[in-house]
């Protein structure tokens, strides 16, 4: 059987490695998910860490974590964005987006990530990739769900999780993740 590589972009402001792992649920799922048989899950310090400009970001997920036809990407937050915007240009196994949005939601930070301005290529996304899942809470207090909706209204994903309690999805551990996640492994 080959190896199912995962790759997880987080979403901006992990400076340094400990805090990468230490960040939200990424180095729980990145642990649990490496204990699997025949599953290799990356976990990495992403260039530009605080602004995640997506002109720094799809190259190092290119040529450095080497995402492939063979990868499934699972983005959180600025990551989800990565997912989608890569996945407009490269062919991957599938897209995981956790918490994503279509905006820049007014805020300079991330107008200046450079995802939000130019159109979102949605059959693209679809054509080259064999699935995508949508995970979003309507608690989130930071990405409203109507941003949620339109990723969902847009790309017609064959798996959505709406939550109304995980908020940004920033715990520790997040058991719902790696169950959509265990669903997708081959």
């Amino acid at each position: 059987m080959d190896v199912q590589r995962i790759v997880i972009i987080p979403g901006n402001g992990c400076t340094s490695t400990s805090s990468l792992f230490d960040a939200n649920w990424y180095g729980w799922l990145h642990s649990e998910l490496n204990k699997i048989d025949n599953v290799e899950c990356i976990l990495k310090l992403m260039p530009d860490p605080v602004v995640a400009r997506e002109s720094i970001w799809l190259p190092y997920m290119h040529d450095e974590l080497l995402c492939d036809e063979n990868t499934i990407i699972l983005g959180h937050s600025s990551g989800a964005e990565a997912a989608m915007r890569y996945a407009e240009k490269y062919q991957v196994k599938g897209i995981i987006v956790v918490s994503p949005c279509v905006t820049d939601l007014g805020m300079a930070n991330e107008a200046a990530s450079g995802y939000y301005n130019h159109p979102w290529l949605w059959d693209q996304m679809k054509s080259n990739t064999k699935f995508i899942t949508v995970i979003g809470s309507s608690d989130d207090p930071f990405i409203p769900w109507a941003e949620m909706q339109q990723v969902i209204d847009n790309l017609q994903p064959e798996e959505c999780h709406r939550f109304d309690d995980k908020g940004h999805f920033q715990y520790s551990e997040v058991p719902e993740i790696l169950e959509v996640v265990k669903t997708r492994l081959s």
